[in-house]
């Protein structure tokens, strides 16, 4: 990954790597339930922050805890990594599956966050909008959902792939499976959202084919205080289909 540094952290007994660049204030990214869409993505934000990109316990590079079987567990392991790291106070941005670990840090460790950003959170506020369920869609029908324009995911998908990637794509379903088969969804935790009191910015892409548009009006009514900014033509990997958004996120956190 050009202009990043590969650390590895072992967090009570679990490897988990992390990419980092840039300097200045800093901002933690959570990747959603893939990582096909890497971290690139945030290289105009290392210009002003330092960024800090981990792979989830189960996800990429990182290794695994079988012990880890519902998000909470997530929760604690990223409080032990942001001590171990010495981050005090920081900004965080979180993606789909990333953005529901990111709400539920936020409901309990909110004193220690700047910022948060939301990119389509999977947490599911609107019941009459649900999210797609992932568990039961095939990857060959639920990689072109991804994105609404799929020249923009293409490059980063092998024309031939071998076994590692495959693999890889097993790895990271199955260990979203673990968190998510038996409870997929979790009503508890739309009880506890308005105790977030971090400025927030909440972004979507109007196309989005795995968690409704619609969720984003939920968000913004039990955050009032918070941004809303819409993408148009953009789907769930809206930080790849429009990089004004990026760019507006980057705004924000400053």
């Amino acid at each position: 990954m050009a202009g990043f540094k590969r650390e590895t952290h072992v967090v009570d007994g679990v490897p988990t790597v992390l990419y980092t660049a840039g300097a200045g204030e800093p901002v933690v990214f959570f990747h959603g339930a893939g990582t096909l869409d890497g971290f690139d993505f945030s290289i105009p934000w290392t210009e002003r922050f330092r960024v800090i990109a981990p792979f989830h316990p189960g996800f990429g590079e990182s290794g695994d805890d079988p012990s880890f079987t519902e998000p909470h567990d997530y929760v604690m392991h990223y409080l032990e990594l942001f001590d171990a790291l010495g981050l005090e106070t920081f900004s965080l941005v979180g993606l789909s599956f990333g953005g529901d670990l990111a709400v539920r840090f936020a409901i309990e460790h909110g004193h220690r966050l700047r910022r948060l950003v939301l990119i389509a959170p999977s947490t599911m506020l609107d019941p009459e909008h649900p999210p797609l369920d992932i568990l039961v869609v095939g990857g060959e029908e639920l990689v072109p959902k991804l994105v609404s324009n799929f020249d923009v995911l293409k490059p980063r998908l092998p024309e031939n792939p071998d076994l590692d990637f495959v693999g890889a794509r097993y790895r990271e379903a199955a260990t979203f499976a673990r968190l998510f088969w038996e409870r997929p969804h979790d009503g508890r935790v739309a009880r506890y959202v308005h105790r977030i009191r971090t400025p927030t910015m909440i972004v979507w892409g109007d196309r989005d084919q795995l968690v409704p548009v619609e969720q984003a009006r939920a968000w913004k009514a039990l955050l009032p205080d918070a941004t809303l900014r819409l993408s148009k033509g953009a789907g769930h990997l809206v930080h790849l289909e429009d990089s004004t958004a990026v760019d507006a996120i980057g705004s924000f956190l400053r």
